[in-house]
């Protein structure tokens, strides 16, 4: 079983402790791991997969065999290989693991109980959370990258009690867009990205006047996000707000001021 040492050096005196490490673990100072597709498009800064996007070290490791196709599917063969490479991050001292697809939570079930830490592999994770703050009579706008393969039961496995809280609409076919789910042009414009993401969440909003919150599903889509909200005039969520919640309560951090 992997032992986690959670303990901040932060005066000192801290330096004067014992401490202690798993057998194996050559790396230590990562409190994230993120799992990884394997894709073939520019990873903006905002990316889930761009270290520059984190104000603390995170760990990626490529799940091998992991496509989007696959993982869009939820390919159950995929499983195997998801717990080897996440197993990998436990040895290397993360704290947490995350899935860089939103569709990582066809598998958020199987993982969360074959892994010792904490693990959030999407994005949709956060819908009851999300749901908890809005209206009686409001619903959660989901924009996603692959409309047809994010299904009730997804949701579901993500912890949604009532899939029928949200709204959802797809970009994958949009011409810019779709260089990410498709993953076999290499490049993209990303001024045109951005406007189909915000036209695409200002579409949403205007067919559904009951939505009180945007989710953005894909791990491509935190870059827009503040262009989001700037249309839209509502709360965005999205996979970075919640990789931030989950390294802030596996990295507490002792306060220190006046009184």
């Amino acid at each position: 079983m992997t032992c986690n040492h959670y303990g901040y050096l932060g005066e000192e005196s801290d330096k004067e402790n014992e401490f202690s490490i798993e057998k194996g673990q050559v790396i230590a100072g990562y409190t994230i791991g993120i799992l990884l597709l394997d894709v073939w498009y520019p990873l903006m800064p905002g990316n889930v997969v761009n270290a520059s996007t984190y104000d603390f070290p995170v760990r990626h490791k490529l799940v091998k065999g992991a496509t989007q196709e696959r993982m869009h599917t939820g390919d159950p063969t995929l499983l195997d290989d998801l717990v080897e490479a996440g197993r990998e991050l436990e040895k290397e001292g993360v704290r947490a693991i995350i899935g860089a697809c939103g569709y990582f939570g066809h598998f958020q079930p199987q993982l969360a109980d074959e892994l010792e830490v904490p693990v959030y592999l999407s994005s949709l994770v956060q819908i009851p959370l999300i749901e908890q703050g809005l209206k009686s009579n409001q619903k959660i706008g989901i924009l996603c990258a692959d409309e047809e393969n994010l299904t009730s039961e997804l949701m579901e496995k993500c912890g949604a009690r009532d899939p029928d809280i949200c709204v959802v609409k797809g970009l994958g076919d949009k011409p810019e867009f779709s260089a990410l789910p498709n993953s076999d042009r290499g490049e993209f414009d990303n001024g045109k990205v951005r406007d189909e993401v915000v036209t695409g969440a200002k579409n949403l909003v205007e067919e559904h006047e009951d939505v009180g919150a945007i989710l953005l599903e894909c791990s491509d889509m935190p870059p827009y996000a503040a262009d989001v909200q700037r249309a839209v005039n509502l709360p965005v969520y999205d996979f970075i707000t919640m990789i931030n919640w989950v390294h802030n309560s596996v990295a507490q951090k002792p306060y220190y001021g006046f009184l």
